[in-house]
């Protein structure tokens, strides 16, 4: 299978051209966008000038934006971690073409972000790898990502989002609170952001 499933494997700019024909309808649902990464899987040596590392957090590097999608390469080290987050009712796609991870997914038993509060439950976790990406649940999309200290590599996560945004709320499960950040990029189309 490792031969087959080399062969199979597209260049980061191939991925970026066959993302950009797939229709505004593919976007509007998970199932779609999910094929299209089991079907595409990213040589991992194509990323090389869109990653970027950094020992105190997990990077966000801009590959791709259109006004349908944005495609970012995360980079995690080991023990990293994502806060838990919302996408802003957008869907979301991930896979991993370096390493592996865990998305952790939480239920919103309540939420009042203009008065920080919230109210969450864990309710599973996902492993995803370079032949098994996923889709956030559009009916339960408050999650985090984190690369395990047990798995023992760095790793990188290729994210699909169904719209451009550049803000989300984050969560704090332990405290019960949550509030909207700023989101940006580390990188853009592989050059530093100034």
């Amino acid at each position: 299978m490792g031969t087959q499933a080399l062969s199979k494997q597209v260049s980061i700019q191939d991925f970026v051209n066959e993302l950009r024909k797939l229709p505004e309808s593919a976007f509007a649902s998970t199932g779609s966008v999910v094929r299209f990464l089991q079907n595409t899987p990213v040589a991992p040596d194509t990323l090389a000038p869109y990653l970027t590392w950094d020992r105190q957090h997990y990077t966000r590097n801009l590959i791709d934006k259109t006004s349908l999608y944005e495609l970012i390469a995360i980079c995690w080290e080991v023990g990293q971690a994502s806060s838990v987050h919302n996408h802003r009712d957008q869907n979301c796609w991930m896979a991993a073409p370096i390493g592996r991870l865990q998305v952790e997914n939480y239920h919103v038993i309540s939420q009042n972000v203009e008065a920080g509060t919230c109210q969450l439950k864990a309710s599973h976790t996902v492993e995803i790898n370079a032949a098994c990406p996923c889709a956030v649940d559009p009916e339960e999309p408050v999650h985090r990502v984190l690369n395990p200290l047990e798995f023992g590599q760095r790793a990188v996560s290729l994210h699909v989002y169904s719209r451009p945004f550049d803000s989300c709320v984050v969560y704090s499960a332990e405290h019960g609170t949550c509030g909207e950040i700023k989101l940006h990029y580390n990188t853009e189309y592989g050059k530093p952001r100034r």
